[in-house]
C-alpha cells in the first residue's frame, strides 16, 4: 500500500499541502496567546470573540459547493493554502484587537477550505478500506510538520520578534500554494460530485455527530492553551515544547489509529474518544498543576486523531456523488455552535472559567449517547445498497 501511495498523484499532492497548512496554522497557534497577552493586551473576552470570528469561515464553507462551480476542487485547495500564507503573513503587522479579527479571518478562510476539500479529496479519491488509512498517514506528516515548526519557533523567537516570524512563516505558505497552482493531481474518471448543497434526513447521524464534534472542538481551541497560559504562565517557549511533545506523540499514533478504525470500526473507536474527554474535561476545570494541566492537553488533541472515523462513518453510508457537498455542509454545520460558543465560553470565562470545560465534559456526554447508533446507520445503508 505506501507504493501505491507513494505513485499516487492526489495523495503527493494532499500531503505537501496538509503539511503546509500544518506548519502555518501551528505558527499561528504557537504564537497567538502570548501575541495576544502580552503584545496586544487582550483578555479572556476578546480572545473568546477573535474565536468566534476565525469560525466564521468554516460556518460558510457551504459556499464550497458554488466556488466548485468555477474552480476544480484542487485548485481551490491550492487557493485556501495561499489565502492562509497571506493571512499568517498580514497578523503580525496589524497588532490590535480589530487587526487581529481582520487578519485572523483571511487566515481562517485559508484552513477551513482547505480542510473541506481536503477531506472530500481524501474520501473520493480512496476506497473504505484505505481512506482511514490515508487519513492516518496524512495526520501522521501534519504532526511532523507542527513538531518541525514547533522546534523552529522555539528558537527563531530568539532572534526574531512575533511580527518578523509570522511574516517569513506566511511567506512560505503562500509560496506553496502558489506551487499547487502549477499541479494537476486530479483524475479524470473520478465519479462527478452534486455541485448543490445537500442536506439528507438519512444523514442525520453524522450531521448530529459533527455538530457535537464542532461544538466540543471550540472549547478546546478557544480555552485549553488559554488557561495555560493565563492561569499557569506558560511562555512561547513552554507552549512550542508542549506542541512538539504532542506532535511527537501523534506523528507515531496517527497512521495506528486510521489502523485501528480498519480493524475494530466507527463506533468503538469514536466511544472510547468520548469517554475520555469526559474524563479530560472534568480535569481542566479541576487541574492546579502546571504540568498536569500540560499532560491533559497532550491527550486532549491526541484524541483527536479519532475524527477520522467521523468521515470514514460518512463514506460507508453516503451515495459517491454526495461527498464534496456534503463535507461543505458538514464543516458548515460543525460551525454552527463553533461561531458562537467561543464568545459565550468567554463571558463565562469571566465567572468562573471552570463553567467552559464543564460545558465540555457535557458535550461528550450526548455524543458518547449518539455514537452508538452508528451500528444502525450502517445496517440501514448496507440494506439500500
Amino acid at each position: 500500500m505506501k507504493q501505491a501511495l507513494i505513485h499516487n498523484p492526489m495523495y503527493i499532492y494532499l500531503m505537501v499541502l496538509t503539511i503546509t497548512v500544518s506548519g502555518g496554522l501551528h505558527v499561528w497557534q504557537t504564537l497567538f496567546d502570548n501575541f495576544a497577552v502580552n503584545v496586544v493586551h487582550l483578555e479572556g473576552h476578546h480572545v473568546g470573540v477573535i474565536q468566534s470570528v476565525r469560525e466564521i469561515p468554516g460556518f460558510l464553507s457551504l459556499l464550497v459547493v458554488y466556488v466548485l462551480l468555477i474552480l476544480k476542487e484542487h485548485r481551490l485547495s491550492a487557493l485556501s493554502v495561499l489565502l492562509l500564507g497571506i493571512g499568517l503573513a498580514a497578523t503580525g503587522m496589524l497588532p490590535s484587537f480589530m487587526g487581529l479579527i481582520l487578519t485572523t479571518l483571511v487566515m481562517s478562510f485559508g484552513f477551513h477550505y482547505y480542510e473541506t476539500t481536503y477531506q472530500s479529496l481524501g474520501l473520493q479519491y480512496f476506497d473504505k478500506s484505505v481512506a482511514p488509512v490515508v487519513f492516518g498517514k496524512l495526520r501522521s506528516y501534519a504532526a511532523l510538520s507542527s513538531m518541525v515548526t514547533g522546534g523552529v519557533v522555539f528558537i527563531l523567537v530568539m532572534f526574531l520578534s512575533f511580527s518578523q516570524m509570522y511574516v517569513v512563516f506566511g511567506a512560505l505558505v503562500a509560496g506553496v500554494g502558489l506551487w499547487a497552482f502549477t499541479r494537476n493531481p486530479a483524475s479524470t474518471d473520478m465519479i462527478p460530485q452534486h455541485k448543490k448543497l445537500i442536506f439528507k434526513k438519512c444523514y442525520w447521524l453524522y450531521y448530529a455527530l459533527t455538530f457535537m464534534a464542532g461544538a466540543r472542538r471550540q472549547i478546546f481551541m478557544a480555552f485549553a492553551v488559554f488557561l495555560l497560559v493565563k492561569k499557569f504562565e506558560y511562555s512561547v517557549q513552554g507552549i512550542a515544547v508542549l506542541f512538539l511533545i504532542n506532535n511527537s506523540i501523534n506523528y507515531f499514533l496517527s497512521p495506528f489509529i486510521g489502523k485501528c478504525i480498519v480493524w475494530f470500526g466507527e463506533r468503538r473507536m469514536l466511544s472510547l474518544e468520548y469517554l475520555a474527554l469526559i474524563f479530560i474535561f472534568i480535569s481542566y476545570a479541576l487541574v492546579s498543576s502546571p504540568v498536569a494541566a500540560g499532560v491533559l492537553y497532550v491527550l486532549d488533541h491526541v484524541f483527536f486523531n479519532f475524527a477520522i472515523a467521523l468521515n470514514t462513518f460518512f463514506q460507508k453510508i453516503a451515495d459517491p456523488r454526495d461527498i464534496a457537498p456534503s463535507m461543505a455542509m458538514g464543516f458548515t454545520i460543525n460551525h454552527i455552535a463553533a461561531v458562537v460558543l467561543p464568545a459565550v465560553g468567554g463571558l463565562l470565562w469571566l465567572i468562573d472559567y471552570r463553567i467552559p470545560f464543564i460545558a465540555g465534559a457535557g458535550l461528550s456526554v450526548i455524543s458518547l449517547m449518539l455514537v452508538q447508533c452508528i451500528t444502525g446507520q450502517l445496517k440501514a445503508a448496507s440494506a439500500d445498497a
